[in-house]
């Protein structure tokens, strides 16, 4: 059911969401110092393609707290916005619901990358 679901997901709109993730990651690693940024954007490009049956689990510290705040005032809000919008209209429809609670996931996911773990 989760292969379906995610089949369906990459059609509604996961793609697009993929795409971003993968785009911030590019510009993220332009820089040396950027490099782990995009690597983390890249993981979560990854879970933007197949979110169905993937749960988040938070294991923050100081460090992650900090470099949170950075990617939020840098282009975290950004790619929160858009997927928190796409999982509205979404939502719009019974049908869509499903898929607007995993662009929601992304939305949250967007706003504090670092510092969490995808159980999948």
């Amino acid at each position: 059911m989760n292969f379906l679901g995610n089949l369906i997901w990459i059609i509604c709109g996961g793609l697009l969401s993929a795409i971003g993730w993968l785009l911030t990651g590019l510009l993220w690693c332009i820089t040396l110092i950027g490099i782990p940024v995009g690597v983390q954007c890249f993981k979560m490009a990854s879970m933007s393609l197949n979110p169905f049956g993937k749960r988040i689990v938070d294991e923050g510290n100081a460090a992650s707290f900090l470099l949170n705040v950075i990617w939020l005032l840098a282009s975290g809000w950004e790619l929160a916005v858009a997927n928190f919008v796409i999982g509205c209209i979404l939502c719009i429809t019974i049908v869509g619901i499903p898929f607007g609670k995993q662009f929601f996931k992304i939305a949250r996911l967007a706003l504090c990358p670092f510092g969490v773990r995808i159980v999948g």
